[in-house]
């Protein structure tokens, strides 16, 4: 940050921990000299995570793709890092350092065990089930199908995870569907769009989290700009399920049983999520909203409470890790010249905001292709989504939902992903009549997705999302929206007279 001056905000961090000494004004590209052979480890990465997976696919294991952590490859990413660039062992490690004990990575690790700390604890309480139950109960079954998306969409929403949502609504759904004579695979494909809008839009996504952190915007923006994409999508999905998902016959559902109460600490992170409230004080307060009604409902005791809170700072392990060895690694390859080398080549298609726009849903959905994990695609594409957004003027609320939404979009229907894995597991376990279905099976029903990636891409080249980034521009110098000018400028002025003293 400034030092001892504030009549500009030289030196202002950018994601995951990388400085520059004058301000997005201009080029960019000359600030360091390009070197492709800097991106070496993110390519080391990519190729052991993803060839770990083909291996495995090939001698038939079930998640090939997640046999082999995320976490180890990109710990050998690391090491290869270390060896190849020039400079003490020290000086690497003092690189590293800088980069994995940034401001957005901490506070990015922060917020991400608070979350899995409150997933866990309200799923523990019985607030997941209570949901479900609540959302089936409210849905005719002759219009389950688009009844179960709204449920999906719902609870992803709320809990932040879509494999979360797909382990507990599938084994409902798929029972559903077979006594009420619903087409499988389109129930299979409702419930995983519903549960991708949700992880898309959830304010305690890992991958809203990631996204909005690595571009240094407000959740609240990045949720306005992606619901204004994503709704659309929906309405068209669920206009389609009313109509090719109605049952041949109507069958009832059964005991649907739920408390209220218990679904209320999901409604309260919602709600102040959306108001705008800190991030932090929201999580917070809903892993104790939580705590207090499992307490009081007698789900869980108080020793139960903390070993929830627990289990879910302990469930967050695999991003934590992984989100704290690439921003070390990021600092590493951006000090050597690899983030310039990319946008050079990028900007040889990239001729302007909206082809540069398109580079960026490129760039994202080729990493979730190469990772199956979209929270992984988009922390390795988030500092050279950055650096593309400053290049080519694309606000950072804009570059957050293009990161979020195609992420999601190839995580719901690559058939090697968890998502379609785990919905087709679960449904072959639920079926009684012998049916097998293979994830691939799925794709030409997840209309969701298909609708998101449509939208998504028209809303580039017709920017009708783009309305609170027209309300509230980006300031480039300051490198916040202009409402945030005057704080930014005070935190400035502030900084800049302490280290005077």
């Amino acid at each position: 940050m400034c030092k001892n001056t504030i009549s500009s905000p030289k030196n202002l961090s950018t994601s995951f921990g990388r400085k520059k000494e004058e301000p997005y004004m201009g080029n960019t590209l000359n600030n360091k000299k390009a070197n492709g052979l800097a991106l070496l480890p993110f390519l080391v990465f990519i190729v052991v995570y993803m060839g770990a997976g083909l291996v495995y696919q090939s001698k038939g294991v079930d998640m090939a793709f997640y046999q082999f952590p995320s976490v180890t490859a990109m710990f050998l990413a690391v090491l290869v890092a270390f060896i190849m660039f020039k400079g003490s062992i020290n000086e690497k490690f003092d690189t590293f350092a800088k980069g994995a004990a940034n401001v957005d990575v901490l506070t990015m690790l922060i917020i991400y065990i608070l979350a899995g700390a409150f997933a866990t604890v309200a799923a523990e309480m019985g607030g997941r089930d209570a949901t479900v139950n609540l959302g089936l109960s409210l849905v005719p079954v002759q219009f389950l199908a688009a009844g179960l998306f709204v449920i999906a969409a719902f609870m992803g929403t709320a809990t932040g995870t879509s494999m979360g949502t797909i382990s507990a609504i599938t084994p409902i759904a798929v029972g559903v569907a077979e006594k009420g004579g619903l087409n499988m695979m389109v129930v299979l494909g409702a419930v995983i769009g519903g549960a991708m809008f949700g992880d898309n839009l959830s304010m305690i996504s890992d991958t809203t989290i990631a996204a909005t952190r690595s571009q240094h915007c407000e959740m609240r923006d990045k949720f306005r700009v992606n619901f204004l994409t994503a709704l659309p999508a929906a309405l068209v999905t669920i206009v389609v399920l009313l109509i090719v998902g109605r049952p041949e016959t109507v069958t009832e559902i059964g005991d649907l049983s739920y408390s209220f109460i218990k679904v209320i600490p999901y409604l309260l992170v919602l709600i102040l999520a959306l108001v705008g409230m800190n991030v932090f004080l929201v999580l917070t307060i809903g892993i104790f909203a939580a705590g207090i009604v499992g307490i009081a409902t007698g789900a869980i005791d108080l020793a139960g409470f903390a070993q929830a809170v627990y289990n879910g700072f302990c469930g967050m392990n695999e991003v934590f890790f992984l989100t704290l060895l690439c921003g070390g690694m990021s600092e590493l390859i951006a000090k050597n010249g690899g983030i310039e080398w990319i946008i050079q080549k990028l900007g040889k298609v990239m001729k302007g905001n909206k082809s540069a726009q398109v580079g960026i849903a490129a760039m994202v959905s080729l990493c979730d292709c190469a990772t199956a994990n979209n929270t992984v695609a988009i922390i390795v594409a988030g500092d050279m989504a950055r650096e593309v957004s400053h290049e080519y003027k694309v606000d950072p609320r804009r570059t957050a939902s293009l990161l979020d939404m195609f992420s999601c979009v190839f995580q719901g229907i690559i058939p090697y992903g968890a998502q379609l894995l785990v919905a087709s597991s679960l449904c072959n376990a639920t079926v009684t009549n012998g049916t097998t279905i293979s994830a691939a099976n799925v794709l030409g029903s997840l209309w969701y997705c298909w609708f998101l990636a449509a939208f998504g891409i028209l809303s580039i080249f017709i920017p009708f999302a783009d309305g609170v980034c027209r309300k509230d521009p980006w300031n480039w110098e300051y490198d916040c929206a202009e409402s945030n000018v005057a704080a930014k400028k005070a935190l400035l002025e502030k900084e800049a007279a302490e280290a005077q003293q």
